[in-house]
């Protein structure tokens, strides 16, 4: 299991096992929030807890969660269940301590231009706090 928090504590998160792979997008929320995305379906693999803020995208598709207290933002999932109940969530594992996702590989994909998967650079997360 990784877990992990906002910096006052207040929002949390876990996440069931490892996540295979932490996405870099490059689109503009999250190129300008800086995060790293590790996804699953909330209250299946993935739980969060805690009092947040969303933003919600101008599609009305999925919210961006931020703690009301120190501002994280923790994950962003979507707005409406699907057919099935479930909700696709993400949570933001740069609120993980760094030991617990640092093997984990990094997938960038270009959320910018041409929405696809870019090149493997052989990136792990520990290569970006180094």
């Amino acid at each position: 299991m990784v877990a992990g928090s906002c910096h006052c504590g207040a929002v949390s998160w876990t996440f069931e096992g490892v996540p295979k792979s932490a996405t870099s997008c490059s689109c503009t929320v999250c190129r300008k929030y800086a995060v790293l995305w590790a996804y699953g379906a909330e209250g299946e693999n993935i739980r969060v807890s805690g009092p947040t803020k969303a933003y919600i995208r101008l599609e009305k598709n999925i919210g961006f969660h931020f703690c009301e207290a120190c501002g994280c933002i923790a994950y962003w999932r979507d707005v409406e269940p699907d057919k099935n109940g479930r909700r696709e969530i993400a949570v933001n594992l740069r609120l993980a301590e760094p030991e617990d996702v640092a093997a984990i590989p990094i997938r960038r994909f270009d959320g910018l231009k041409d929405w696809k998967d870019m090149p493997d650079r052989g990136e792990h997360v520990r290569d970006l706090w180094s």
